[in-house]
């Protein structure tokens, strides 16, 4: 016979009970297509994972592809201070690429961590360093968080950032009341289709297949999505992490064609675990057709062993799937972490450095440097 929980017991359960009453009930917003006023969703039907999937998953499914326990490179070269004609884009690892445009210098889901995790060495170990040292970073001028995923979302290196370059921070719905909770005050929410200014460029937040979650009770409390970044004629969409879905080609339509799209190819094994929220390299060629980008560079991989397939899978495999192409003249690149890509006004062909696969060696570029550091001013919805 069991015993009633002690007077100390009875209020450890009524403090969980109200916290977890509290993360239900406490409202985001008004109700929409993709917030029922409590929880964000996917608009398109959007099959969750589980933990009972987790272990048919990992108990029950084939044998992961085996990965090396660490593969070191020598960082790259700093890049530019800034880049005032063109687009320059550095990968720098996983979903981390440094984009210069139009003198302004963004970084996407920045990463510099050994493990991501809640802390005390929990998580994902990094199974290859970054492509540039954090101190050979230019100054940057805004962070662009796709979502809260600890692999996304990396609170030191964003403490990092903060503590050096003190830069404007965008993300989804919810996130800037959670970061300044972190010690991270001054983020910007933005919601699905909403932009803003940061000197001559124009950053709209737009949707994504996926889901958020940090800890046991806050699943899809912060909205997640990507970025399109347009200035002086240059269109640069962001992807984040994202299953197939018509939000590509809804991109398209009302924000132009991107000129370079960042599109994940891994973490896309199992198929039947990861296909709602992971795009496959096959999909990721699908979804440059979608956005019609003119180029698009392969991220979200070969860092983070996170699915079942290897650590060059991906490129291979988004390898087979652009050879399958009639005729296979897309030009979708992957590049190793610490290469860059440079599309220059006029320039016939891009000049890329470290490419990954079979993927061309051209020369690397050189561009001019400013330091001009534009602020943020709000855009229209």
């Amino acid at each position: 016979m069991s015993r009633p929980p002690s007077r100390v017991g009875r209020r450890a359960l009524g403090a969980l009970s109200a916290l977890l009453s509290a993360c239900a009930s406490t409202p985001l917003g008004a109700p929409s297509d993709h917030l029922d006023g409590h929880r964000f969703r996917n608009p398109e039907p959007f099959e969750s994972r589980g933990l009972m999937d987790v272990l048919r998953w990992k108990l029950g499914g084939s044998p992961a592809q085996p990965w090396p326990d660490f593969v070191p490179i020598e960082p790259a070269p700093p890049p530019p201070a800034r880049v005032t004609e063109g687009l320059r884009v550095t990968y720098v690892n996983h979903a981390t690429v440094l984009v210069q445009v139009a003198g302004l210098n963004l970084l996407t889901d920045p990463v510099w961590s050994d493990v991501v995790g809640p802390g005390g060495g929990i998580g994902q170990r990094r199974r290859k360093p970054p492509g540039l040292r954090f101190d050979d970073l230019p100054a940057i001028d805004v962070v662009l968080l796709s979502h809260d995923h600890y692999d996304h979302l990396d609170l030191p290196t964003l403490r990092r950032l903060k503590a050096r370059d003190a830069p404007r921070v965008l993300a989804g719905l919810g996130t800037a009341v959670w970061l300044a909770d972190q010690g991270l005050p001054g983020a910007v929410d933005l919601d699905w289709w909403q932009s803003v200014s940061v000197g001559p460029a124009r950053i709209t937040f737009t949707p994504a297949r996926h889901a958020s979650r940090r800890g046991a009770f806050d699943g899809n409390q912060r909205l997640w999505g990507g970025f399109q970044v347009e200035a002086q004629g240059q269109r640069v969409f962001f992807a984040g992490d994202t299953g197939m879905g018509s939000h590509f080609a809804d991109i398209r339509e009302r924000l132009g064609p991107p000129t370079l799209a960042l599109l994940p190819i891994g973490a896309y094994l199992p198929r039947w675990f990861m296909q709602p929220q992971h795009i496959d390299p096959d999909e990721a060629v699908a979804a440059h057709r979608a956005l019609g980008a003119q180029h698009s560079l392969a991220i979200h991989w070969g860092t983070f062993r996170q699915a079942d397939e290897g650590m060059n899978d991906p490129v291979q495999a988004l390898a087979r799937a652009l050879d399958a192409q009639h005729p296979p003249t897309l030009d979708f690149r992957a590049l190793d972490n610490g290469g860059s890509w440079s599309l220059h006004p006029g320039s016939a062909l891009p000049s890329v450095t470290r490419p990954a696969a079979a993927a061309p060696v051209l020369p690397r570029p050189q561009a001019p440097g400013v330091t001009a550091a534009p602020g943020l001013t709000p855009g229209p919805g």
